[in-house]
């Protein structure tokens, strides 16, 4: 009986933060820090390897709510640089996990109808060989698609990828491909994860779950360059609802309200300031 009453009173406020957010803007682009898989396992008294699935259970889940809400793109955090410091054992399965959901994503009739383009961010060649071909294979098969972007960060660090992106416009610039004159803002994004002159769009939402509040060296330059929105939610990985998306978005969108009214203040300010240096102007005979 309780267990009906909790539905019914999720389902009811899932519809109310619907219907809150339905008349506002959107993010196009929003970060996910998919954190808590392994205190999840913890929790519950299973292998960290049963919290790997049930948090891919719910990526999955997050890219269907991502799209009916309508963005444009979206980027998960599924295995950073720092991982490689786990045990072999809980790397291969989680890297066979990843190569599972690839495999199952390319032979989805949903990633075709919703024309959904998966790309991978990260220094894949430290990757398993068999990861490597399912990533080159869905990239493949989705690569015209053009309604729904998603990005997953697989050895992946912010750092390095800057790192990386500083090495290939020397080697530019050393080779009489580039002038140092030439390079601005849109060159170092243009080299970024994956270089391949379609560069990861600047954050406009960042996510986070587990309860930490950091963001943990993920996409420097498109987040905090673009000053994103920020959401960090308690509940681990696994977890994760429909209306803790449904808050972040609550969260931009109130954002960019707050923004709005600044820059409306400033321009009103501005304007009494003018208005009083005309009057005084009159009044001085000037």
């Amino acid at each position: 009986m309780l267990n009906i009453i909790l539905n019914i009173f999720y389902k009811g406020y899932e519809q109310l933060l619907i219907r809150e957010i339905q008349n506002g803007p959107v993010p196009e682009h929003v970060a996910i820090i998919m954190d808590g898989n392994r205190r999840y396992a913890k929790m519950t008294g299973k292998l960290t390897s049963y919290g790997h699935r049930k948090g891919a259970d719910i990526t999955e889940k997050v890219i269907e709510w991502s799209y009916e809400i309508g963005l444009k793109e979206l980027t998960i955090y599924a295995f950073s640089t720092e991982n490689f410091n786990r045990s072999d054992e809980e790397k291969n399965k989680l890297f066979d996990l990843i190569r599972l959901r690839f495999e199952s994503m390319c032979e989805d009739n949903r990633t075709h109808e919703r024309r959904l383009k998966v790309r991978v961010i990260g220094e894949r060649t430290h990757l398993p060989d068999d990861l490597r071909q399912s990533i080159s294979r869905i990239e493949t098969a989705t690569k015209n698609y053009d309604k729904f972007n998603l990005n997953v960060a697989i050895a992946y660090g912010g750092r390095q990828d800057l790192v990386q992106a500083v090495k290939e416009i020397a080697n530019k610039v050393v080779n009489d491909e580039l002038l140092p004159d030439d390079i601005n803002e849109s060159t170092i994004s243009e080299h970024l994860y994956p270089s391949e002159g379609c560069a990861v769009p600047n954050v406009d939402l960042i996510i986070r779950t587990g309860g930490n509040e950091r963001v943990s060296n993920f996409l420097p330059w498109q987040a905090s360059g673009n000053e994103c929105a920020a959401y960090f939610c308690a509940p681990f990985w696994p977890d994760f609802r429909k209306i803790d998306l449904l808050r972040s978005i609550r969260v931009y969108q109130r954002r960019i309200a707050e923004q709005k009214m600044k820059n409306n203040y400033r321009t009103t300010r501005f304007l009494k300031e003018i208005e009083k240096t005309e009057s005084e102007n009159i009044t001085n005979g000037t």
